[in-house]
C-alpha cells in the first residue's frame, strides 16, 4: 500500500480538514484510502472513519517501536479490499494518507518527521495560505531544508494551500513554488468545513461529521492524481505480523461515548487471542459474563449523572470487589473511582473499584509521552519491566494514603507525578493508554486466562 504524509508547518494549520478533502478527493478518483495519524491520537481517527469508512491506523514511535510502526501501517493493507465502493471495479491502488501530528518537526517523542522518516514517505506539507502567497513557498522551502539541517531523511515534496481562495491568490502560490515542490492544491475558506471543538480537542467524528457537499467542493480543488504519483511503499517490518497464540478468555469491552477512546489495534488484538463482548455503562447495560473487563478513555466526565443512575458501574464495582479483573485507562480509571466532579462542581457516583476521588479542571493537568516501570506484577507489566504510552487529561485524582500504586512513572506525570497505576482488589486502573505494539495487552490476556495478576 503506497502512502505519504501530510504534515503542518504547526498546530492549528487545519491538517484535518485537509486530511478529509485529501481522502474525499482520492476515494472521488477510484482510490480504496486508508488513513491514518501520526502520534496518539483517538480523536482525529474518528473523523477520517466517517469519511473513509475503515478504522484509521495510529503510528507512533513512542507507542509502538518503528517495527511495529511498520506492523501497524502493514494491517491496514487488510483493510481495503474490493468489497468498498471506492475500489469496485478499478484498478487504481490503495493509498494511505497519514495525517500528522502539530507542526512538521515538533516532538521529542513522536513527531510527524520520525514517522515519515521510519515509514519512508513522502510529507505534503499544509500551509495557512489565508494571508499570503510568495510566503507560502518561502515557508515551504524552509520546512523542505530543514531536515537538512537536523539530518533527517525527510522528503517535503510539496504544499496544500489551506483557506486559499482560487484566480489570482492561487496562482500566485503557483508561481511561487520553486522547481522541486509541488502545488497539489487547495482547501477553500469554508464556515462548513470547521469542526467544532472543546476540551480534548475537536468533537467526534460520530457527533460531527464534516458534510459530504462540503468536503467534495473542497476535493475538487485538489490534484488527488499527483497526490497518488507521489504516493510510495513503506519498507517491510524487520518482524513480520504475527497472531498470539488463543487464550480461553473473554473480554468485555466498554463501548460508547462515554469509553470511545481505543486503538483499532487494541480490539484487533483482543479478538485475535480471545472473545469478545461489548456493553454500554451510559445505556445501563449488564456487566456481561467475561473473565476481564477493558474501561478504555473517553468522557465520563460528560456522561456522569447518566453513568451514577444507569447502575451499570455500581454492578462494575461489585464484581471488582468479587475478584473480577477491570483495567481502566484514563477516563475508565476515572469511573474506576469512588466519584467524578465535573469543573462546575457537580458530584456523582462512580464504580468504587479505586481508593480515590477524580475532579476535572479548566485546563489540562498531563499531556505528554510516557515511560512507566512495574513495582511488581500487574495486569499489563511483569515486575521490573517498562511500558510506553501518553497521557492527555483535564482531571486529576485525589488519593488516600495508603493506595497501592503499580507504576513508578520514569518519563510522564501519572497520577502523583511520581506513580502510575492504582491498584484495588484484581483490578488497575492508569491515566496512561498504551498501544498493544507495548505488550500490555497481551499481558492483559495471558494474566486473565491464568488467574496470575
Amino acid at each position: 500500500m503506497n502512502g505519504f504524509v501530510l504534515g503542518g508547518v504547526s498546530s492549528g494549520v487545519g491538517k484535518t480538514v485537509a486530511t478529509l478533502s485529501i481522502i474525499q478527493a482520492l476515494e472521488d478518483a477510484g482510490h480504496g484510502v486508508q488513513p491514518a495519524k501520526a502520534g496518539p491520537d483517538f480523536i482525529d481517527p474518528s473523523h477520517h472513519e466517517a469519511i473513509a469508512g475503515r478504522p484509521s491506523r495510529t503510528l507512533d514511535s513512542w507507542l509502538e517501536g518503528e517495527d511495529g510502526l511498520r506492523r501497524n501501517y502493514r494491517r491496514g493493507e487488510g483493510d481495503i479490499d474490493g468489497s468498498h465502493p471506492s475500489v469496485r471495479g478499478t484498478s487504481s491502488p490503495a493509498i494511505c494518507v497519514v495525517e500528522g501530528v502539530m507542526g512538521l518537526y515538533d516532538g521529542d517523542g513522536s513527531s510527524t518527521a520520525m514517522v515519515a522518516e521510519a515509514l519512508d514517505l513522502p510529507v505534503v506539507l499544509v500551509v495557512d495560505a489565508k494571508a499570503g502567497m510568495e510566503s507560502v513557498a518561502a515557508t515551504a522551502l524552509g520546512f523542505q531544508k530543514y531536515a537538512d539541517t537536523i539530518g533527517r531523511d525527510i522528503e517535503v515534496v510539496g504544499v496544500v494551500a489551506q483557506r486559499a481562495h482560487g484566480g489570482r491568490h492561487e496562482q500566485g502560490i503557483r508561481d511561487a513554488l520553486p522547481d522541486d515542490l509541488e502545488y497539489f492544491g487547495r482547501i477553500p475558506p469554508n464556515d462548513d468545513l470547521e469542526i467544532p471543538d472543546r476540551h480534548l480537542g475537536l468533537e467526534m467524528g460520530a457527533e460531527a461529521a464534516l458534510p459530504k457537499d462540503a468536503l467534495r467542493a473542497a476535493a475538487e480543488s485538489l490534484e488527488a492524481d499527483r497526490l497518488a504519483a507521489v504516493a510510495r511503499e513503506p519498507p517491510a517490518p524487520e518482524t513480520p505480523i504475527e497472531p498470539g497464540e488463543s487464550v480461553d478468555a473473554t473480554i468485555a469491552v466498554a463501548s460508547d461515548a462515554a469509553f470511545c477512546f481505543r486503538y483499532p489495534a487494541t480490539i484487533e488484538r483482543f479478538r485475535e487471542r480471545a472473545d469478545l463482548v461489548t456493553f454500554s455503562p451510559i445505556a445501563g447495560d449488564a456487566v456481561p459474563d467475561a473473565d476481564g473487563v477493558y474501561l478504555p478513555g473517553g468522557y465520563p466526565e460528560l456522561h456522569a449523572e447518566e453513568l451514577e443512575s444507569a447502575g451499570t458501574l455500581t454492578e462494575l464495582g461489585e464484581r471488582a470487589a468479587d475478584g473480577l479483573p477491570v483495567l481502566g485507562e484514563c477516563g475508565g480509571l476515572m469511573a474506576m473511582c469512588r466519584s467524578l466532579t465535573t469543573a462546575e462542581g457537580d458530584r456523582s457516583e462512580m464504580a468504587g473499584i479505586l481508593p480515590a476521588d477524580v475532579t476535572m479542571h479548566d485546563r489540562y493537568q498531563a499531556l505528554d509521552h510516557v515511560e512507566l516501570e512495574a513495582t511488581a506484577g500487574t495486569l499489563t507489566a511483569n515486575a521490573g519491566e517498562r511500558i510506553r504510552g501518553h497521557e492527555f487529561h483535564y482531571s486529576s485524582a485525589d488519593v488516600d494514603g495508603d493506595a497501592r500504586f503499580a507504576f513508578e512513572t520514569v518519563r510522564g506525570d501519572g497520577i502523583d507525578g511520581d506513580h502510575d497505576g492504582l491498584t484495588e482488589y484484581e483490578s488497575l486502573g492508569t491515566y496512561v493508554h498504551v498501544h498493544p505494539e507495548s505488550g500490555a495487552f497481551d499481558r492483559f490476556l495471558e494474566a486473565v486466562e491464568s488467574n496470575e495478576i
